[in-house]
């Protein structure tokens, strides 16, 4: 598959993707992409946000991949019932934060996971087999999930797993704005998909 054949559907992390993120690249340079917008992006509810996901990929006009980024990730595998009732056929998942060691991440954006008003569902990170298939990247010295764990957790989802290098949590601060090697792999992924 190419990326016209697909609608990609961007799903950030937690404080959502900046206007220099990769995600946000995507979404402007993708003709098939468009963003899941949250109504709370700093205090996530896991059925809110999977609600809002399957929404969103519900409006497709074609079959659905995700990108997902960071606590995006987690989203995705909660509501992944719900997304493979509404077209998906695929998942790229980058940077995934693992949110059972979350009292070992960085401040994001001087905030400290959980939000003070919490982050209701998302306390445990999911790991049960993904109904459709995926692709995780993660980098050997992200911050928010070690690379052992996250080997650990695409096996339990079922998913594919390549290394990222040291690259941090692939996003602004570690230097990723336009990515292209994400945006190569992300096409191998489509390739695999049909």
């Amino acid at each position: 598959m190419k990326t016209s054949e697909v609608d990609i559907l961007i799903v950030p992390g937690w404080q959502d993707s900046g206007p220099d993120h990769w995600q946000s690249r995507w979404e402007r340079n993708l003709r098939t992409a468009r963003r899941v917008i949250q109504q709370d992006w700093d205090n996530p509810e896991v059925e809110a946000w999977g609600d809002r996901m399957a929404k969103f990929a519900g409006g497709a006009t074609q079959p659905v991949v995700v990108v997902a980024h960071s606590v995006g990730v987690a989203a995705t595998i909660f509501a992944a019932d719900k997304l493979k009732r509404n077209r998906v056929i695929g998942a790229f998942l980058v940077a995934p934060a693992d949110l059972d060691h979350a009292d070992f991440w960085p401040d994001t954006g001087g905030k400290r996971w959980p939000p003070e008003k919490g982050a209701r569902g998302f306390e445990t990170m999911p790991e049960r087999r993904l109904p459709f298939p995926a692709h995780v990247v993660v980098a050997n010295n992200d911050l928010y999930c070690s690379y052992a764990r996250a080997e650990h957790l695409a096996g339990k989802w079922g998913a594919t797993l390549s290394d990222a290098g040291e690259s941090g949590h692939i996003n602004i601060a570690s230097g990723h704005g336009p990515w292209p090697e994400g945006l190569l792999q992300f096409g191998q992924f489509l390739k695999k998909l049909g």
